[in-house]
């Protein structure tokens, strides 16, 4: 349950990024009251996660996933560049994120 925890936390950094990008400079009630509660959603869920997730682990896959979504929809929502070398930086978050998710499967299944 703890990964689904961690999803959930990384849509709601995902949302709490692009919100924030559009409250342009909080002047903006909308955007600025989806910002706050995005951003109460992500850091619930993420502390649901980390009850039985390392915080180490946790925290580095709710910011990978947050970033590589912001960055993915940065570019569909408000036609973002997204450059060889993003692309390059996202496969390695993402091996990253799925090494930290193998490393923790690893070390429970030793426990």
């Amino acid at each position: 349950m703890a990964w689904t925890y961690l999803l959930v936390a990384s849509v709601f950094e995902v949302v709490f990024a692009l919100a924030t990008n559009a409250t342009h400079g909080f002047t903006e009630l909308g955007p600025s009251l989806l910002t706050a509660a995005a951003a109460a959603g992500g850091i619930f869920f993420l502390s649901l996660a980390l009850r039985s997730l390392d915080v180490g682990v946790g925290y580095t896959v709710w910011t990978g996933i947050g970033s590589v979504g912001t960055v993915t929809f940065g570019s569909v929502l408000f036609h973002e560049t997204i450059t060889a070398a993003k692309v390059a930086a996202f496969v390695l978050i993402i091996g990253g994120v799925l090494g930290l998710k193998m490393a923790d499967k690893l070390a429970t299944a030793k426990a």
